[in-house]
């Protein structure tokens, strides 16, 4: 707590609200005993200026285009590290010494190998199912098969078990489900491989083929999972976090947090920057018809994956993205005119006064698009690649609130309906 207090004062009483600073000198004001001590709550729609917790995993300074996990820069972590290691970090709040790193990574390897009787799930649902429903209903499923994991833990292996659990087989369910819709058998988990090369490997190896997964690729993925290993505290990982409070397990809170992630305006956002690009190379639209029309509000034309909430001057993984979508498309000699379009619509935005004064610049959505396009990966998988990053800072938020004892969530209303009214026989309705 900082000494710095602010008064309230509300219909003649006052009373001093505590004041918090955190390493990076963002301020709060803790009004926790507001409504004990006034009766009154606050009232902020979608908690834009409300913080519902201390965290010390992910700091975000949108305005100045930072982002670090455990106070190290997204731009470092991506050149030096890998997804695992970086995942280990997020987790427990340090970079691993090599016995540690290797232990994390035999963890994550032996716990590979779904049950088998998950194949009949995999059989059950309809071959259109949207991934992102099977994933999160499949990772439900895992608790079913994992019934002694479903205690409240944050360390040893009661915490342990379950993390690997579903970090191991959530590769193996996207890519198993994959496989089963169109009519193939699901791979096995090649613990020689990393973990991005893994993900590449279930969904496309063949019997007595296997996958080539070149260098660029590789690093490509692995450097979209640590960028989107956490984000503070997002729509997905708040509703962990609040799933989590309940005492809920690690692998229902989990599922909550793809449920949410599912929806277009959280992870399904690079899944529209697709949309969009095939929508004007199918309709024939010059990228600068376009850009014009995405000017005018009357046209309710926007333009996808530009723009950021919380960024207010470049997104800081948009920029390490950019470089390995290049890097990709070299690698794999790609000439596809979605690609062109693109890089069109980023050099207007780039240079056009309108999006620059706006702050409208590509953001990671925007390459990831691009990127998973590239790499053959089904545009209804791109949200479930999302939540595969996802899931070490899903965990840790899970992981913290244990640790910090805090109390289930339970936000106010204020309420805005009727009165007390007396109950109308329905003769006389």
């Amino acid at each position: 707590m900082s000494d710095k207090k602010a008064t309230l004062t509300y219909d003649g009483k006052t009373i001093e609200l505590d004041s918090l600073t955190g390493t990076e000198n963002e301020t709060g004001l803790d009004i926790t005993k507001l409504r004990a001590e006034t009766g009154l709550i606050t009232l902020d729609p979608a908690y834009g200026n409300t913080g519902s917790c201390t965290s010390d995993i992910t700091f975000i300074d949108g305005g100045k285009g930072i982002l670090r996990y455990r106070g190290y820069a997204i731009e470092e972590l991506c050149e030096k590290s890998d997804f695992l290691e970086t995942a280990f970090l997020v987790l427990y709040g340090h970079l691993p010494n090599s016995e540690e790193k290797e232990t994390f990574k035999t963890g994550v390897n032996d716990a590979a190998g779904m049950p088998s009787d998950i194949i009949g799930h995999l059989n059950a649902f309809p071959k259109d199912a949207p991934p992102m429903a099977t994933l999160s209903s499949l990772i439900s499923v895992l608790a079913a098969h994992n019934t002694d994991d479903l205690g409240v833990a944050y360390e040893g292996e009661s915490f342990t078990k379950p993390l690997y659990t579903i970090m191991a087989q959530v590769l193996e369910l996207a890519a198993g489900q994959y496989r089963v819709n169109i009519g193939k058998t699901p791979n096995t988990y090649n613990p020689e491989l990393s973990y991005a090369a893994n993900f590449m490997h279930l969904m496309f190896s063949e019997p007595g083929q296997p996958y080539e997964v070149l260098p660029a690729v590789e690093k490509a993925m692995d450097l979209f999972l640590i960028l989107h290993a956490d984000h503070e505290q997002n729509c997905s990982t708040s509703t962990v976090r609040i799933v989590g409070s309940s005492q809920s397990n690690l692998f229902s809170s989990v599922s909550a947090g793809i449920g949410a992630l599912w929806g277009p305006l959280h992870g399904g956002a690079n899944c529209e920057v697709i949309k969009m690009l095939n929508s004007i190379y199918n309709d024939g639209i010059a990228p600068s018809d376009f850009v014009a029309k995405a000017k005018d509000k009357s046209t309710g034309v926007k333009l996808m994956g530009f723009g950021h909430r919380v960024y207010k001057n470049f997104d800081p993984r948009a920029k390490v993205l950019k470089v390995q979508v290049d890097n990709v498309l070299e690698a794999l000699n790609i000439d596809d005119p979605l690609m062109g379009i693109a890089k069109e619509l980023e050099e207007m935005a780039r240079s056009d006064s309108y999006f620059v004064d706006r702050n409208l610049y590509p953001n990671v959505d925007f390459y990831s698009g691009i990127l998973l396009k590239a790499l053959n990966i089904p545009i209804d998988m791109f949200t479930v690649l999302f939540a595969i990053g996802r899931i070490p800072g899903w965990i840790a938020n899970y992981r913290e609130l244990h640790t910090q004892g805090q109390r289930i969530g339970r936000p106010r209303q204020i309420y805005t309906g009727s009165a007390l009214r007396d109950y109308v026989d329905l003769e006389n309705r």
